[in-house]
């Protein structure tokens, strides 16, 4: 298994000083569904039947969403979208949009992590990564690529002559 280990600046050699939106964490979450359930046991709500759900600037689209809370402050602890794929996508103070997609993700906002499995891709600016299982840490623009077994990471770094 091959790890490649990246910072932001691998996905913006062409756009320095890229930033997630900062207000994003600090907003309230919407979510528009089908349908949805609550299992208030597990301070679970899982919707179902194209999800759409935004939080700020961040937009996750899914065919289902689970939304996890804290049984004692009653604070989200984390979002977890499945589809084929489910796409995400977020602002980024200079106005640049990341986009992810993958059939699971997995949005910890304690953590402001998400992590992206099965055929994730994350893009900006037309350079793109692609790998089994993409973790990123959106407050600090960081993230792991992770190929799976028997396969590789896939990068495209677009020149600077393309962003402008």
């Amino acid at each position: 298994m091959k790890l490649l280990h990246l910072s932001l600046f691998a996905l913006t050699l062409a756009a320095p000083n890229v930033y997630a939106l900062s207000s994003d964490s600090e907003q309230p979450v919407y979510i528009d569904s089908d349908s949805q359930q609550l299992d208030m046991k597990s301070n679970q709500v899982t919707f179902l039947g194209d999800v759409n759900l935004k939080q700020g600037s961040i937009n996750i689209n899914a065919d289902k969403i689970i939304v996890t809370r804290n049984a004692v402050n009653g604070e989200i602890e984390e979002i977890q979208g499945f589809g084929k794929p489910a796409t995400f996508s977020q602002l980024t103070d200079d106005g640049k949009t990341l986009y992810g997609e993958a059939d699971d993700l997995h949005y910890q906002l304690v953590a402001d992590r998400l992590i992206m499995t099965k055929n994730a891709m994350l893009s900006q600016d037309g350079s793109i990564i692609r790998g089994s299982k993409i973790t990123y840490q959106i407050g600090s623009q960081k993230l792991v690529a992770d190929s799976g077994e028997n396969k590789r990471v896939s990068t495209v770094l677009q020149p600077t002559e393309v962003n402008k």
